[in-house]
C-alpha cells in the first residue's frame, strides 16, 4: 500500500536514499543556488531564496531525482536546525524579548483557536468520506497547535493503522510546503501591508533603501568577519546545542510525563524537557551575562542564514504529490481546510486586536509546524527579533496540542 509505494519511490530514484554525499551536495548546492539567486535578481528577491530553495526541493524529490527520506534529511533536522537556533539568537535584542512574546502568546492562541475551528469544520464536511478520520483529526489537531512531535504522540495514543498514518504524513508535508509558500508571500502583497502593522518590514526596507528592488542584497551586504569570528560562533552554538540536548533528556527522563500523570508534571516536563525551550533559555543567559562579547561577535547571523536555507531544501523534499494523489487525495482536502481556517481567524484577529502582520504569521506557522519551522520564517524574512519569542511561544504547542487532540478525537468518535 502506502508504505510499499514509498519504498519503491525511494528505489527508482536517480539518486538512492544511502548515497550520503550526493545527497548533502545536492542541499547545499540547491541552498547555495537559491541565495545566489535572491541577491543577483530582483525577481528572485521577491519571492525569497527560501522559497526557491523551498521549490527546487519538490521538484527534484517529485521528478525522481532524489528520494523523499533519507537518513541526510533526519541530519538536518537534528543537527543543522538546532545550531542555526543559536546562532541567531547571538543577535537578539533582549529588551524587546519579553515584548514581543506577550503579543505572541494573545495570537498564538488565537491562532490555536483557529486550528480547532477548522479540524471541527473540516471533520464534519469530511467524516463520511475519509475512514477513521475521529483519530486523524485528534491526530491533525494536536500537530497543528503543536507539531510533528504531538502528531506522532497522537498516533500512538488512538493506536491509527501504519498506513493511514503514513498517507496523513505526506498530506501533512504538501500541505506544510504550501503554507511555507503562503507565508513568504502575503507579507509581500500591499493589501496587507495596507491592513497591518509591518514595523519589522519597514525596517529592513529602511536598511535596504539603497535598492528597492533588491532588499535582501542590500541587507546582507559584506561585512568584515575574522576567522575567530566564525570559529567562536560555531563552537559555542554547537556547545549549547549539546548542553540543551543532555540536560532535555536527562529532565525528560526524571518528570514523568504521559496521559496517566497529572498535568503538572506534564507542563513541566514540556517546559524543561524539551531541547529547544533550552536551547532558548542556554543561549538568552549566555547573551545576559557576556552581552559585549556576543555584540563584538561577526558572521553569526549570516551562518545561521545559510542553515535555515538548507532547512527549507529538506522541508519541500519530503512533498510527494504523486504519492498522496494515489493515496489520499482528500486527506490534504482535510489538511488544508484546517489550515485554511486558522489562517483566516489568525488574520481576523490580529486586525480585531492591532497585532502586527509579522507574528500573527509567525503564530500560524508556529501552530501549524512548530516552533523551530516559525523560526526558519522569521530568519527567512529577516524578522531577527521574532526569532526568540517565537521559540519560546511555540513551545506551548507541544503542551497543550496533545489536550486539544485528546479531547477531539475522543469527541469526534462519537459521530463515526
Amino acid at each position: 500500500m502506502i508504505k510499499e509505494n514509498e519504498e519503491e519511490n525511494m528505489g527508482n530514484t536517480l539518486i538512492q536514499a544511502d548515497d550520503t554525499l550526493t545527497l548533502w551536495g545536492i542541499i547545499i548546492i540547491v541552498a547555495s543556488l537559491s541565495i545566489f539567486l535572491e541577491q543577483r535578481f530582483s525577481w528572485a528577491a521577491k519571492i525569497t531564496g527560501a522559497i526557491i530553495a523551498l521549490l527546487i526541493a519538490i521538484l527534484l524529490s517529485n521528478t525522481g531525482i532524489i528520494p523523499t527520506e533519507s537518513a541526510v534529511y533526519d541530519s538536518v533536522w537534528t543537527i543543522i536546525v538546532p545550531l542555526a537556533i543559536p546562532l541567531l539568537l547571538f543577535h537578539v535584542n533582549i529588551k524587546k524579548l519579553f515584548k514581543e512574546s506577550g503579543r505572541l502568546l494573545m495570537i498564538f492562541l488565537i491562532s490555536s483557536i483557529g486550528t480547532v475551528a477548522g479540524t471541527i469544520i473540516a471533520f464534519f464536511i469530511l467524516k463520511e468520506h475519509i475512514p477513521l478520520l475521529d483519530k486523524l483529526a485528534g491526530m491533525f489537531s494536536a500537530s497543528y497547535i503543536g507539531g510533528g512531535v504531538n502528531f506522532a504522540a497522537m498516533s500512538a495514543k488512538f493506536e491509527t493503522p501504519g498506513e493511514l498514518v503514513s498517507s496523513a504524513v505526506v498530506a501533512d508535508n504538501l500541505n506544510m510546503a504550501l503554507l511555507f509558500v503562503i507565508l513568504m508571500i502575503i507579507p509581500t502583497m500591499q493589501f496587507f501591508r495596507k491592513k497591518y502593522k509591518t514595523p519589522h518590514i519597514d525596517e529592513l526596507e529602511s536598511q535596504g533603501n539603497n535598492d528597492k528592488d533588491n532588499l535582501a542584497k542590500t541587507y546582507w551586504k559584506p561585512k568584515e568577519i575574522s576567522l575567530k569570528d566564525i570559529a567562536m560562533s560555531v563552537g559555542i552554538a554547537f556547545a549549547l546545542v549539546i548542553l540543551a540536548k543532555k540536560v532535555s533528556i536527562w529532565f525528560d527522563s526524571l518528570i514523568p510525563s504521559g496521559e496517566n500523570v497529572n498535568f503538572l508534571l506534564n507542563l513541566l516536563n514540556g517546559l524543561i524537557g524539551d531541547q529547544y525551550l533550552l536551547l532558548t533559555t542556554f543561549t538568552f543567559l549566555a547573551l545576559l551575562l557576556f552581552p559585549k562579547f556576543f555584540d563584538s561577535l561577526r558572521g553569526s547571523q549570516e551562518i545561521g542564514t545559510y542553515l535555515i536555507h538548507i532547512f527549507f531544501v529538506v522541508i519541500g523534499i519530503p512533498a510527494s504529490i504523486p504519492l498522496i494523489i494515489d493515496n489520499a487525495p482528500l486527506l490534504l482536502v482535510f489538511a488544508f481546510i484546517i489550515v485554511a481556517i486558522n489562517l483566516t481567524i489568525s488574520l481576523v484577529g490580529a486586525k480585531v486586536f492591532k497585532f502586527e502582520l509579522e507574528e500573527t504569521l509567525l503564530a500560524v506557522n508556529a501552530n501549524i509546524g512548530g516552533p523551530t519551522t516559525a523560526a526558519a520564517l522569521a530568519i527567512a524574512k529577516g524578522w531577527s527579533n521574532l526569532v526568540g519569542p517565537i521559540l519560546i511561544v511555540g513551545t506551548l504547542g507541544y503542551i497543550i496540542g496533545n489536550y486539544v487532540g485528546t479531547f477531539l478525537g475522543i469527541w469526534f468518535s462519537s459521530f463515526m
